[in-house]
């Protein structure tokens, strides 16, 4: 179950070598993503999301300008960690929408994983 960014950007390769080599790969994902994508690598099953994709956009852009804000460290660290906690918050209930849709759940049951 990747996030967006970096941490789906480094699972990528090594999912894609793995449906590659024969291996059947599931990706479960929010219905609203940024970076990940269908492949003929692996099947992607797709959950509800908090946001919508400009919602998303306008967190991460919110997230990327927080970055060069100007002022003295401890503002920016506290301004920083709000953006952060935000996008932590938001990947938690990401996380409870997987677990609530119950037609996903079954499938991964009946798929035995």
């Amino acid at each position: 179950v990747p996030t967006d960014g970096s941490h789906w950007l480094s699972m990528r390769e090594v999912v894609d070598i793995l449906g590659q080599k024969g291996h059947e790969v599931v990706v479960l994902a929010p219905e609203v993503s940024m970076q990940i994508k269908p492949s003929k690598n692996f099947l992607l099953k797709k959950h509800s999301a908090p946001l919508n994709h400009e919602e998303m956009e306008k967190e991460f852009n919110a997230f990327l300008q927080s970055l060069f804000v100007e002022g003295s460290f401890l503002q920016r660290y506290v301004n920083i960690y709000e953006h952060m906690k935000r996008l932590g918050n938001l990947s938690v209930t990401c996380c409870e929408l997987l677990l609530q849709n119950k037609e996903l759940i079954r499938y991964l049951e009946e798929a035995k994983f």
